[in-house]
């Protein structure tokens, strides 16, 4: 499985994102500059990292989502292929219209970097495959705008579909929901699928979980093995 990360002027997640795939799962990881127009190397799995992408100017994600790349991303995903977008990632994803939402300011109006806890909810993806429905992982946050929010109707059909992949939740009980959410997001969702299961977008940050010995959490690993094992059992689609 071939990984590309693509890097916009203020990405600061890309080189972390390139060496937790790239040790996880020996595989190539290319980093594709975000004026670059195509993919030289056909990746099988695109990562929009974490960042502040153009200094966060206008809205944050708003002005990545009209780089020269993204039309690529966009076909790379209408492929079929996998698209993961994490923290600023996930926001240019709902800036492009491929995730349905926006994230808004932390309901604190500033800035977390923390660890936090998630629960898997559904599994019936390309990204969550090798999880159990309730698992609990460890992921940090680090984000100013990270609130989830849908108009009640597009909330009710998000949930109803089972595109709420991760939700806010406590450690010791396994309770999930807005009452866990460190930054307010709407039913405490941290991340969140499209309707074929090939994008994914979250808040937390699988990468910064994935050497122990760096940050004290090793959860990010699972996630990374969850997506190879499923591509290597379904292919390229």
């Amino acid at each position: 499985m071939r990984t590309a990360v693509v890097v916009f002027p203020g990405s600061n997640c890309d080189r972390d994102v390139q060496r937790a795939v790239a040790e996880t799962l020996k595989t190539p990881v290319d980093m594709v500059w975000h004026e670059e127009r195509e993919f030289a190397s056909q990746p099988d799995l695109v990562i929009l990292p974490g960042g502040f992408s153009y200094g966060d100017y206008l809205r944050s994600g708003a002005m990545a989502a009209r780089s020269p790349i993204i039309e690529a991303v966009r076909r790379h995903a209408e492929a079929g292929k996998l698209l993961l977008g994490i923290c600023n990632g996930f926001q240019v994803l709902t800036e492009t219209k491929l995730l349905p939402g926006a994230l808004l300011a932390n309901t604190s109006t500033t800035f977390l970097c923390k660890k936090c806890w998630m629960r898997v909810e559904h599994t019936d993806n390309r990204f969550t495959s090798g999880f159990k429905k309730g698992d609990i992982v460890q992921y940090p946050i680090a984000h100013h705008e990270g609130l989830y929010f849908l108009p009640d109707k597009e909330l009710r059909e998000l949930e109803e579909s089972g595109r709420v992949v991760f939700r806010y939740a406590d450690p010791q009980t396994g309770e999930a929901g807005a009452e866990y959410a460190p930054n307010g997001a709407l039913n405490g969702i941290a991340g969140i699928c499209n309707k074929e299961g090939n994008i994914l977008g979250l808040m937390p940050h699988p990468e910064r979980a994935t050497v122990a010995h760096l940050n004290g959490g090793s959860d990010g690993g699972d996630f990374w093995r969850s997506i190879a094992q499923d591509f290597a059992k379904r292919g390229a689609l």
